[in-house]
């Protein structure tokens, strides 16, 4: 009988009956090279990586880049006949390239080998709706879990999105925090008349990738989609206008500058103290509870994505895959498990990482050390795993989308007009890759 004992935050295996070998034990001495994000959650799990090495004897070394910079050696490095990376964590709108060009291992030969696959792992205390974002193919709509899906990917510094605000501001100024649509843009312009020089709201808005997923952002909550269930775009419709319009409201009221922020941005100016509000990923607040970079460190309040015609926080980030050329899968699996295991998800999350799991929202030391944690478990009860389409084409359509909202915060280009344009080209690329192909069933 083999059972795995659990230490600390690794995992050590015994073998009964199998003179105590140890599955490690084949590959110790093993060196895996990794490619992961320049982004706060690998930043954790980066330290947490010599305790794997402690319990397996597997050596890691990492290749860290900026996430769009790591995608673009992702590209190429996935087409060669043997690549340099064991393992990688991908972004998630990269699933469906690297599912569609097969390029990633399908999980399940990995999680039905008894020699690898840990009995104790728990499949289903990881968030479902994280799971499905960024892990299954293969299911509805052909990026969605379903009869026929399959894992490709498990999430590992995945992301949904809550509302931090400026508690001493709202608390100088008689205010409560945004829980809809209607109080969040109100509060978003009123703020800066209350507080000279603080923007109300800091996002996104940089043009491209930047722009697109801002506008995205306040589409599903608002009531909007990019297709109907025929793939037909419906982006311009009354719940896109609005979107757009919001985002312009928040932009047009944010601090200064921001019609070119990233992520990054964003978040640095609400740091320092330029904003009274963020809507972004959850990935940012340790960032803002450390008083080494941020201005507004204990003067941070967090609440969950407010709710337009429906409650719906996006997810998103990254997720780890074995690449179809990696020179060591089997290792490459095992140090898979071990950071996304219970033991692993909470000791990367106790350094400032994101969880993917209930139980490492739940626990208490985390809560403890991470107060807002509390506050990110209840928003994942609405994370959407659906808020934008993960198809092959939707890289072409993103950037169209990102350009023409750029178009809409700077230039002055009417929303309804914009969006019927980026309605019209989507339509002409989806109607190139075949998506109307096949009639409607009857």
């Amino acid at each position: 009988m083999r059972h795995w004992k659990l230490t600390g935050a690794a995992i050590a295996v015994a073998i009964a009956g199998a003179a105590g070998a140890d599955p490690y034990e084949e590959y110790a001495g093993t060196t895996l090279v990794v490619n992961f994000p320049a982004h706060p959650h690998y930043d954790a799990a980066i330290r947490v990586l010599d305790q794997f090495t402690e319990e397996t004897g597997i050596e890691v070394e990492v290749d860290q880049l900026q996430y769009l910079k790591m995608r673009e050696r992702q590209t190429l490095e996935l087409t060669k006949d043997e690549g340099d990376y064991d393992l990688i964590a991908f972004v998630v709108f990269s699933k469906a390239d690297y599912v569609y060009a097969d390029q990633l291992e399908n999980l399940a030969r990995y999680f039905m080998n008894p020699r690898l696959a840990d009995p104790g792992y728990d499949q289903a205390d990881l968030i479902p709706g994280y799971v499905e974002n960024i892990g299954v193919a293969g299911g509805a709509k052909g990026y969605l879990p379903g009869q026929l899906g399959s894992a490709y990917g498990v999430p590992f510094g995945a992301e949904t999105s809550i509302l931090a605000y400026r508690t001493d501001i709202f608390e100088r100024h008689g205010l409560t925090p945004p829980d809809t649509y209607e109080e969040l843009l109100d509060l978003a312009c009123r703020i800066p008349e209350l507080e000279p020089g603080v923007g109300g709201m800091a996002s996104r808005a940089a043009s491209g990738h930047q722009a697109s997923h801002a506008f995205l952002l306040h589409l599903a909550p608002l009531g909007g989609k990019v297709f109907d269930d025929a793939w037909e775009p419906v982006i311009n419709d009354e719940a896109g206008v609005a979107a757009a319009n919001a985002l312009k409201t928040i932009v047009d009221c944010g601090p200064e500058g921001g019609t070119t922020f990233g992520p990054a941005e964003a978040a640095a100016a609400f740091k320092q103290g330029q904003a009274a509000m963020f809507l972004d990923s959850i990935a940012f607040a340790a960032g803002f509870e450390d008083p080494s970079e941020s201005t507004v460190a204990g003067k941070v309040g967090y609440v969950m994505h407010p709710m337009g015609e429906r409650r719906a926080s996006q997810t998103g980030g990254f997720g780890l895959a074995i690449p179809k050329n990696a020179p060591n899968k089997e290792a490459a699996f095992l140090l898979l498990q071990w950071l996304t295991s219970k033991e692993g998800d909470l000791a990367v999350a106790m350094e400032g990482g994101n969880p993917s799991r209930f139980s490492t929202y739940a626990d208490p030391e985390l809560n403890a050390k991470y107060p807002y944690s509390e506050t990110f478990g209840e928003a994942l009860k609405f994370a959407d795993p659906d808020w934008r389409p993960i198809i092959p084409v939707w890289g072409s359509i993103n950037a169209d989308i990102g350009t023409t909202m750029s178009q809409v915060l700077t230039e002055g280009l009417d929303p309804q007009e914009a969006l019927d344009g980026v309605a019209e080209r989507t339509r002409d690329t989806m109607e190139e890759a075949g998506y109307y192909t096949w009639s409607p069933a009857e």
